[in-house]
């Protein structure tokens, strides 16, 4: 599993963590019933960050209607920060730290030092933390500042709050151990999360999260053994697995399939536990389902998840598109990822490109570059921005066809999409191999000036430059001088290159010398 899946799953993981606690408040306290006019209701239907919730709640107060209490303002602040309005929510909390007969106690602050971090930074959040009140800086806040820690990656000053944390008393809950966790899994620190599990054992109990956390371990080192201790460790601890518990456990017997003769069978087995844990209020275990049986080559199966998403909720979201469309991509089912856009065509109207690049995908690995083509025409008449992915994707189907011309003309496109363009070096030893063979010393010439346009120019590209010349018996010019200009120094077989196409005839190319 890569790092940014981790991420990904870790995300997912604290969010499913809450959600049970979140599903439980009523909307009635933040948005009332029906068409009743609430304060809830003013606050949520804000929308735009530069409106104030202080002048939504101070024009409420001058209409003559009762203040909310604490306990409904902080529900409003939960819906709040359930729909990401984290500014509107921190400017409730803030009023409320205003009011006299409101009296706050920790877990409202540690609410409000993780709004900080996300509204206005680390050292905002770290402020803030420093100002309060001794009896204030305890185990709810400082495991709020620790998730910020977390999220930004620092690994020592989470370390050293721990430390604190552990000298007052305030590692009694398994949340600040599987906020450590992430953080070693994130950062790739594998070996630390064993020590970790076992420090928590003796001052807590582990839950859900903390196994699921060290399935994330295991599925990172992919080391199917453990996981299953895992598991066993978690029936042990009578803790009850959930969606994610079976979608990290499927992945990671998936991954081992081909070495493994029965994990296959033990990802079947999975794979119904996982889906006797999804429901309406586990919405995105859909999504994974899909993905697990693609994974597996079960289009029927795909197909049924699907079917019961559709039953489910009333409209499918982009993402969902997103997933179902990729999934049937990985089978194979052309007919059905493009029969699958033209209904998200239907029924979207975000024209969000990313669901327009998976059916440029299947175009793309169906060799129907020409479909493909003018598919992408057809996205720029209706206004839709195209990407780099748009613009790579038809670089690669090209560079595939051996079109070297129509390969460099979507390879500039691709680069000038983006304003920092992260080298891919296999693409370019493709592409100059391509060339190579078909001794096509112009297409080198250009793809070097485009390479060297982009500041991404080396001893190895100019090496791959060299054998195109070499290849068609020709001699390139002032290579010496160019490479000297990009502070590229030549290595053995640049010389042999050199000295190689130095007794060959002078090419003739120099119009396209950058």
């Amino acid at each position: 599993m890569s790092l940014r899946s981790i991420g990904k799953y870790l995300a997912l993981a604290r969010h499913f963590s809450t959600e049970a606690a979140r599903r439980t408040t009523s909307t009635a306290g933040s948005g009332g019933t029906g068409g009743v006019d609430t304060l809830g209701r003013r606050l949520l239907s804000l929308v735009y960050p530069k409106r104030s919730a202080v002048i939504a709640i101070n024009k409420w107060k001058e209409e003559g209607h009762t203040l909310p209490s604490k306990y409904q303002l902080n529900r409003m602040v939960r819906e709040l920060r359930k729909n990401k309005r984290f500014k509107h929510a921190l400017e409730v909390c803030e009023w409320m730290t205003l009011q006299k007969d409101i009296k706050l106690v920790e877990g409202d602050y540690a609410v409000h030092l993780d709004l900080i971090t996300k509204v206005r930074g680390l050292n905002s959040a770290e402020k803030f933390f420093e100002d309060l009140p001794d009896k204030m800086r305890g185990q709810p806040t400082c495991t709020a500042l620790l998730h910020a820690y977390v999220q930004n990656n620092l690994v020592d000053k989470a370390e050293a709050l721990v430390s604190k944390m552990s000298e007052c008393g305030y590692m009694r809950s398994p949340l600040p151990y599987n906020h450590m966790m992430s953080l070693y899994i994130s950062k790739g620190k594998i070996d630390k999360v064993p020590k970790l599990f076992e420090e928590l054992e003796v001052n807590t109990s582990p839950d859900v999260v903390t196994f699921n956390l060290l399935l994330t371990a295991c599925a990172s080192e992919n080391d199917v053994e453990t996981a299953e201790r895992v598991m066993l460790q978690l029936k042990k601890a009578k803790v009850d697995p959930d969606w994610v518990t079976y979608s990290t456990l499927t992945n990671l017997y998936i991954r081992n399939a081909s070495v493994k003769n029965d994990c296959l069978e033990k990802a079947a087995s999975t794979l119904k536990e996982m889906e006797k844990r999804t429901w309406r209020k586990t919405r995105p275990a859909y999504s994974s389902l899909l993905s697990l049986h693609a994974n597996m080559g079960n289009v029927d199966e795909v197909n049924r998840i699907w079917k019961k998403m559709k039953d489910c909720f009333r409209k499918m979201s982009d993402e969902e598109y997103i997933c179902m469309i990729s999934s049937l991509v990985k089978l194979g089912d052309f007919a059905g990822v493009e029969n699958l856009y033209r209904e998200w065509e239907s029924v979207s109207g975000t024209n969000d490109v990313r669901v327009s690049n998976l059916l440029l995908t299947s175009y793309v690995d169906q060799g129907q570059m020409e479909m493909a083509e003018n598919f992408c025409n057809q996205l720029v008449e209706k206004g839709v921005c195209l990407t780099y992915t748009t613009w790579e994707l038809l670089t690669r189907g090209y560079l595939k066809k051996s079109d070297v011309k129509k390969f460099l003309f979507y390879f500039r496109k691709a680069i000038s999409s983006v304003n920092t363009w992260i080298p891919d070096p296999i693409l370019v030893q493709e592409a100059f191999t391509v060339m190579e063979k078909q001794v096509h010393i112009e297409g080198a010439e250009q793809l070097l000036v485009i390479l060297r346009n982009a500041g991404h120019v080396n001893t190895n590209i100019y090496n791959l430059f060299l054998k195109t010349y070499a290849a068609a018996g020709k001699m390139p010019l002032i290579v010496a001088e160019r490479m000297k200009k990009d502070n590229v120094l030549p290595d053995e077989e640049t010389h042999r290159l050199l000295d190689l196409t130095g007794k060959m005839c002078v090419s003739d190319v120099s119009g396209v010398l950058s």
